[in-house]
């Protein structure tokens, strides 16, 4: 996370951070993404082309400190044109399919969330909703487990359309995400644009959208512990670090940045039917 005016540029294999007392270089291969916090950076041509080739994420903040563009590798696998085929001949059937597990997925972690927030009646409530998720959600169990989980822990009143600090963080968190869901699909070969529910043609990510669904709750339990009556500057930080937070997964605790990346994996693997969609492996916070 850049969030004072400086240069960067690169140098033998390292990110190279120049302000005007200090200079910091960090080596690529221990950076996953870049959040610009400022719009006070030079970035330089050849700093770009190497993020590319490593499959960085770079991240662009507006005036107000907030996500508004991401940049991502314009080939991020050597056999690209044979997984847009593939992503062209997905079927609605499995599409649908796995949506379904994809929703089943969130919900489960919804109710996680109340649980461990002490709301038990209202995490039962929704786990009941998980077996009723159909194929493609034709019965919307999606967006009936929203209004009870974001009422029941932002209060009845909340509106996602409200001017206050809890949606600045969520909209903030959500952008994190999608930048690394994002970086995951592209990274594969995969395009953005091509969801398998999320079809708006003014949305670039709508595959990205789609797939980090069962995500949206670990940026939510972040709300509740670092954001107040203000979204500052240290809430941004822990957000930013989101990708290092510790997630139980298959058999062992792994960072929630692995997590994505396998999750995502299989997602597309089913996608393919290359593994059936009951075998997409499920996770859980810690």
């Amino acid at each position: 996370m850049i969030e004072s005016p400086c240069r960067c540029s690169y140098k033998g294999g390292y990110l190279v951070v120049r302000k005007e007392d200090d200079t910091t270089m960090i080596h690529l291969s221990e950076i996953s993404s870049i959040v610009l916090a400022t719009n006070q950076v030079h970035l330089s041509a050849y700093l770009l082309s190497e993020l590319a080739k490593s499959k960085i994420s770079l991240v662009v903040t507006d005036e107000k400190h907030n996500p508004v563009g991401q940049y991502l590798s314009l080939y991020g696998s050597h056999n690209v044109s044979k997984r847009v085929q593939e992503q062209m001949a997905w079927g609605e059937p499995i599409k649908k399919r796995v949506w379904q597990r994809v929703v089943r997925d969130k919900i489960c972690q919804q109710a996680r969330v109340l649980e461990d927030y002490d709301f038990q009646a209202e995490s039962k409530l929704l786990l009941s909703d998980v077996a009723e998720v159909r194929s493609g959600d034709t019965t919307n169990r999606e967006a009936h487990a929203a209004r009870l989980y974001f009422s029941t822990l932002f209060g009845k009143e909340f509106s996602r359309d409200d001017d206050i600090s809890v949606n600045a963080g969520l909209n903030y968190g959500y952008a994190i995400v999608l930048s690394m869901v994002s970086r995951e699909i592209a990274s594969r070969g995969y395009m953005t644009q091509c969801g398998i529910c999320h079809r708006n043609e003014y949305n670039q990510f709508n595959l990205a959208c789609d797939l980090m669904e069962p995500f949206r709750p670990f940026v939510d339990r972040l709300v509740m512990d670092v954001v107040g009556f203000e979204f500052g500057s240290d809430a941004k930080r822990a957000f930013v670090d989101i990708g290092n937070r510790a997630v139980s997964y298959r058999d062992g605790t792994y960072r929630l940045s692995s997590v994505i990346s396998l999750y995502i994996q299989d997602c597309l693997n089913a996608l393919n039917k290359s593994i059936s969609v009951d075998e997409i492996e499920a996770f859980d916070a810690i």
